[in-house]
């Protein structure tokens, strides 16, 4: 056996595709965080590729030792490549966190522990000023905003991290160990804080398996579709992938359209838009973009926007309906900020001010986290929807300081961190009465 196992390696010198079996390690790695709605709760998710058991010990950041702890459970998953390999992934949640307290933890079983983490249960209500990083395709190879996000996200900077999509390049590659080596290299950020996802083409292999395994997102759908609250907003993230990878069922579309319906309903109620106006949501693939490719963005019936044939499930239309305030998107490797647009229309506040009191929602396109694809290129005149374009390297940093304004502004990791854009978005009222 260790003959044909020597044997093995040796030919995996030849065929590069090929992995020899790794130890079956039951030491945590590839740990994150992840908000399941309530402040005083976090989850805990990591890996093993061997049988352990799913134990996290925490307490207060203050030296008094780990105090309290909590058990989970681990799922078995097998990736879809050539050679199947198995992985464990456990799911802790703590309870009973005190909003706005420091924690330290550490997760494993007596098999195997991770080093200390620390983090900061979210605040509760509504009166606080959550801040965010936000960003899209990520990838293993070329992640140049990663080591500035580090220390950001060690600064304290951020509440949450919002990654819109197209993560590793890609997490099932070479039998999923890129997917491996990205979560051990956004551990750093994502031990710290929340790392909240949605999927985006990157991901569709396997049927999004590998995504739908590695995250722990809440709303029971597989990380597909989701919503939260936090501060004075709502967040919901969902998938543009169910349009275009329709071999995974058709039926994605209608069942994500009517949850969609249902939870814009539901959040734009009167007593509900009160205590959290602002309604912002992610997905990847963006309605309009000025690249210089043949993406979907770039066509004037863009699929997102108008929806399948015969303008069936179509997102402008719906999101308009309910007042989004803001819609995230990335897919594109650049970073674009749309006048308030509606059916290829602006609608901005007045002349001097676009962004306060806009008659329609905001586009903010930030594809350019670094990846293998690098950057993409825009065409040469820019649409007149279209405010600002920057082809660099970097991120968004979004705070929502209250009820009526948010301040959003680009990073430039080119321009050694470098603000090289920013604007308030003010709302004195929300809600789709409040349009042009």
């Amino acid at each position: 056996m260790q003959e044909l196992r020597r044997l093995a390696c040796l030919l995996y010198l030849w065929l590069p595709q090929l992995q020899c079996e790794e130890p079956a390690s039951t030491s945590p790695e590839q740990v994150h965080l992840s908000y399941p709605g309530d402040p005083t709760s976090m989850t805990v998710t990591w890996t093993t590729f061997g049988r352990a058991g799913s134990l996290v010990v925490f307490g207060p950041d203050l030296g008094a030792g780990f105090i309290h702890w909590a058990r989970g459970r681990s799922t078995k998953f097998a990736d879809g490549g050539p050679l199947h390999r198995t992985m464990y992934i456990h799911r802790v949640t703590l309870n009973g966190l005190i909003p706005g307290r420091h924690y330290a933890y550490r997760c494993g079983s007596p098999k195997g522990w991770s080093r200390v983490f620390n983090f900061q249960a979210l605040l509760n209500g509504t009166n606080w000023s959550p801040r965010f990083a936000i960003f899209g395709d990520m990838g293993k190879e070329n992640p140049q905003s990663l080591p500035r996000l580090w220390r950001d996200t060690e600064l304290g900077l951020f509440d949450a991290i919002l990654h819109v999509g197209d993560f590793a390049y890609d997490l099932d590659t070479n039998n999923a160990h890129v997917g491996d080596a990205f979560m051990r290299k956004i551990e750093p950020v994502a031990a710290l804080v929340p790392y909240m996802t949605c999927p985006g083409n990157h991901e569709s292999k396997y049927n999004f398996s590998n995504y739908r395994a590695r995250f722990s997102m809440p709303g029971g759908t597989e990380n597909l579709w989701y919503s939260w609250d936090i501060g004075p907003a709502h967040l919901v993230s969902f998938s543009t992938e169910v349009y275009f990878f329709l071999k995974y069922g058709k039926h994605l579309v209608a069942e994500q359209f009517q949850w969609l319906e249902k939870d814009l309903q539901e959040a734009s109620q009167p007593e509900r838009r009160k205590e959290r106006p602002w309604i912002i949501t992610m997905g990847h693939r963006p309605m309009y973009c000025s690249n210089n490719d043949l993406d979907d963005c770039t066509r004037h019936e863009s699929i997102i926007r108008q929806g399948l044939h015969g303008h069936r499930y179509g997102l402008e239309d719906l999101f308009y309906k309910y007042g989004v305030d803001l819609e995230l998107w990335a897919h594109e490797h650049s970073y674009e900020r749309l006048w308030p647009i509606y059916n290829y229309k602006v609608y901005n506040g007045s002349s001097r001010a676009p962004y306060t009191n806009p008659g329609a929602p905001v586009h903010i396109i930030t594809g350019s986290a670094g990846c293998r694809e690098q950057l993409d290129p825009f065409v040469p005149e820019a649409r007149e929807w279209s405010a600002v374009r920057i082809e660099d390297y970097g991120y968004t940093r979004m705070q929502i300081f209250n009820w009526t304004h948010i301040w959003l502004e680009q990073v430039s990791d080119d321009q050694n961190g470098q603000v090289v854009d920013g604007i308030w978005l003010i709302k004195e009222h929300h809600g789709p009465e409040t349009w042009h």
